[in-house]
């Protein structure tokens, strides 16, 4: 990647400063980061649709990855607290009601993103509910835009609810896993569902 950084795995209690210091607005970018290095993610030239983007680490990591050959697009109904580079274009609305053409300008993409959450009520189930329900919205937007091959990662919560959205995803790409980052808290039932290999003739 194009800026200096250290990576901050070996202290926990400091991303959110060492993603500062890097550059990045939220402490997101390690979690990213972390996939990346495990499965080397994104690759020079790459196409890359970032779904709910704000406030942009993974936007701006994702653009870094790719370089000046590749193109991102980043949609969220928030403003980014980023500056993307040129290659990188960010679309101010609803990620999952998006106008065909806003996508289909960069499509098919390699890699879909998604880091959307709902608004916490604080009543567990019924969080874990709504950003599975936007998981699964993800999915399905994914699966129309991915080139064959491509990948899909994307947040959920445990809780009980994830059988069908990763039955579907197993139908549709060649490997699916649960991955837990280091950068996300202990104590926070987050977890990210990483489909790679995306089977486009198995997609409805």
């Amino acid at each position: 990647m194009g800026r200096s950084r250290s990576s901050p795995y070996k202290k926990p209690d400091h991303f959110t400063r060492e993603a500062k210091k890097a550059g990045f607005p939220a402490r997101s970018v390690w979690k990213l980061d972390e996939i990346d290095r495990r499965v080397r993610l994104f690759r020079a030239g790459m196409r890359v649709l970032d779904l709910g983007a704000a406030p942009g680490s993974w936007s701006l990591y994702a653009a870094e990855k790719i370089g000046p050959s590749g193109k991102l697009l980043a949609v969220d109904l928030s403003p980014l607290g980023a500056t993307l580079p040129p290659h990188a274009t960010f679309l101010q609305g609803d990620a999952l009601s998006l106008d065909d053409g806003a996508v289909a300008q960069f499509a098919p993409y390699d890699v879909v993103l998604s880091d959307m959450a709902a608004n916490a009520t604080g009543h567990r189930k019924t969080d874990h509910l709504k950003i599975m329900a936007l998981a699964e919205t993800a999915a399905l937007f994914a699966r129309d835009v991915l080139r064959p091959g491509g990948a899909f990662l994307c947040k959920v919560l445990q809780g009980g609810t994830e059988g069908e959205l990763l039955a579907g995803l197993k139908r549709d790409f060649i490997t699916v896993k649960h991955v837990k980052p280091a950068a996300s808290r202990a104590d926070s039932a987050e977890l990210y569902v990483l489909a790679m290999g995306f089977r486009a003739s198995a997609a409805p």
